[in-house]
């Protein structure tokens, strides 16, 4: 009666079925853990790859000179200074630097056929050398129209724009509001594979400052190529010392003030970003499966009394400590499997609905990595923090002497 595994296992699910309430309260504490863990490391992974495919695509001789010191996600995400004529000068100036690209960026209101809608604006030059870069670099192609020109208000727009984000798709020709003036849209760019960039509109920096009444000749950002066959190091260095000469000739300002940032540098910032994020996410989530599985010993510790008089008869009918033991073990397990399916289930269902919302709403462009073996592990893990949770109680129960739990209830 007590020799096969399916025999343990029928046992242990009726007990868990006479017990529905209780161990359902238990299994919440699990899935709970293995939901956070699930949800938050898939998007974190969609995040770092997302990242990676940008660094990839601004490849290995690209440099981004950015205003804020060190702290370049800040810089990012506020953009409030800038770098002023004189400090893209001194950029131009350093040993190695081939071309350099300024760009500037805000969110401004766009109307169209009646509709408003929020949208990201970029200033740069469209002068037939950067548009090379462009091209080569970010992947940049035409799906319809042509390349604006200099000086004439004329406004390129990502995919999404496009198509996406007004009711009627934006036609070739046709003309956006912009803080009060029209801009004719003369090109619209193919997907270039983040809802980041294929949700901006691209106009001429010199426009882009009579639009905003931005300083003229500042920029938020200036990427830089590099010469044929210099260091990139060496072309980053130099930039950094003649950057830092000129700021510190400004009254008041600090010479380092400044990033100079190569693709493998943005790799490390983000990588250590995301790293300590899921390292937050694994901590809380352990907390949470730690309080499941001290949930799971309780129900498994008051199992066992009240199961007193059952353990007393299956040993007097020929059940041994090991298959007591088993019976136990099988059963605190179970609850952690039962949550981590269910955690698991949930998790992927999030990630999938966050990067849904992503894709609809492209502000931050959020996508979902789901990867087999964290799917694996959150399942196999709960199996293991329910057995292990299990053991103790199923010790206890395995100790049991027949006479003495059947005395108990006599």
């Amino acid at each position: 009666m007590f020799g096969g595994m399916n025999e343990y296992f029928k046992i242990a699910l009726r007990n868990l079925k006479t017990r529905s309430l209780r161990s359902w309260l238990t299994i919440f504490g699990i899935i709970i853990g293995i939901f956070l863990i699930i949800s938050l490391l898939s998007l974190g992974e969609g995040v770092n790859k997302a990242i990676s495919e940008q660094i990839q695509a601004l490849g290995g001789d690209m440099i981004m000179v950015m205003p804020g010191g060190d702290n370049l996600m800040t810089s990012m995400m506020m953009g409030g200074d800038e770098l002023e004529k004189e400090d893209i000068r001194a950029i131009e100036r350093a040993d190695g630097v081939d071309v350099t690209i300024s760009m500037s960026y805000r969110g401004v209101i766009i109307r169209y056929e009646g509709e408003s809608k929020f949208a990201p604006l970029a200033g740069m030059s469209f002068e037939e050398e950067v548009l090379d870069i462009f091209k080569r670099f970010q992947g940049w192609s035409l799906s319809e129209g042509e390349w604006p020109r200099v000086g004439r208000r004329e406004i390129l727009i990502g995919q999404q724009v496009s198509d996406e984000m007004f009711e009627e798709k934006i036609k070739i020709g046709s003309q956006i509001i912009i803080k009060g003036k029209k801009l004719t849209v003369v090109g619209a760019l193919n997907s270039l594979g983040s809802k980041t960039d294929d949700g901006q509109i691209y106009l001429d920096i010199n426009d882009y400052y009579s639009l905003t009444g931005e300083k003229k000749g500042s920029a938020k950002m200036v990427m830089v190529k590099i010469e044929d066959g210099a260091s990139l190091e060496g072309t980053a260095e130099s930039i950094r010392e003649d950057l830092g000469k000129v700021r510190k000739r400004k009254v008041g300002t600090d010479g380092g003030d400044f990033s100079v940032i190569t693709a493998e540098k943005i790799g490390e910032i983000t990588g250590s970003i995301v790293g300590v994020i899921q390292f937050a996410i694994i901590l809380f989530a352990g907390i949470s499966i730690l309080v499941g599985g001290i949930g799971i010993t309780n129900t498994m510790f008051t199992s066992v009394r009240d199961r007193t008089r059952e353990i007393g008869i299956m040993k007097a009918i020929g059940a041994k400590n090991s298959a007591i033991l088993k019976i136990f073990l099988i059963e605190s397990g179970t609850i952690g499997l039962i949550g981590g399916l269910g955690g698991t289930a949930l998790g992927l269902f999030l990630a999938k609905i966050v990067e849904y919302y992503g894709q609809v709403y492209p502000v931050f462009y959020i996508s979902a990595s789901f990867n087999p073996f964290l799917i694996i592990f959150g399942i196999s893990f709960s199996f293991f923090v329910g057995c292990i949770s299990g053991f103790f109680p199923a010790l206890k129960a395995a100790k049991l002497k027949p006479a003495e739990s059947l005395r108990r209830f006599e």
